[in-house]
């Protein structure tokens, strides 16, 4: 993707496996991107960032393998795409799983270790706000749901959400970005907008 009206308005995909990307696709384009949700390698091909987004991690492993989406996305990863994950999709993003499914398996890239549901199941689900100096004004407030927790942050990868007990939601390693928290649920658009600066950076190079 090439050229300077393309590069203002940046192509990005929410990979539309499982889980919540209708949502992704709808903030995303609510902030003035071309939003698509991508099923397919040659999707994937098109775009210039993209979103993974939350659901069941061991789900969203077994069908992007199914889908022969794993190859392609690990690919893109080592070249550098901006990609930002969520919930399920920071798993998905991790090296490293301390409590993983028998065989499950994650797209890796962020030097980090996650543990899944570490903040309990559905009943669970609360909200806070959380200090992100990386990002500019008041404190995200954020959506937890069944939420993975962030146990190690290797020396690639940046904490840049923690809550006030030192547990790690937010990280950062270039162009890899994690949460463990919701933000499409909610009316803060920042770690989307900051997901389209590297975006559109990616597509001006």
């Amino acid at each position: 993707m090439a050229g300077n009206q393309e590069a203002q308005v940046p192509r990005v995909g929410v990979l539309a496996l499982q889980g919540d990307f209708r949502e992704h696709l709808a903030v995303l384009t609510s902030l003035g991107a071309v939003a698509v949700p991508v099923r397919r390698p040659d999707e994937l091909a098109a775009v210039s960032g993209i979103v993974l987004p939350g659901g069941e991690s061991t789900v969203m492993d077994k069908l992007s393998r199914t889908f022969g989406m794993a190859g392609p996305l690990r690919a893109a990863i080592d070249d550098g795409l901006p990609v930002y994950g969520t919930c399920a999709g920071l798993i998905m993003l991790a090296d490293r799983v301390v409590d993983g499914a028998a065989g499950q398996r994650t797209l890796g890239g962020l030097d980090v270790a996650v543990r899944r549901n570490a903040f309990g199941n559905q009943n669970d689900s609360f909200e806070t706000d959380v200090d992100v100096p990386v990002l500019a004004g008041p404190p995200v407030h954020a959506v937890f749901i069944r939420a993975p927790v962030v146990d190690e942050v290797g020396p690639r990868a940046t904490a840049v959400g923690v809550l006030d007990d030192g547990r790690v939601v937010a990280v950062e390693q270039g162009n890899l970005m994690g949460t463990s928290f919701h933000p499409e649920m909610t009316a803060d658009l920042r770690f989307h907008a900051r997901f389209l600066d590297k975006a559109r950076a990616w597509a001006a190079r």
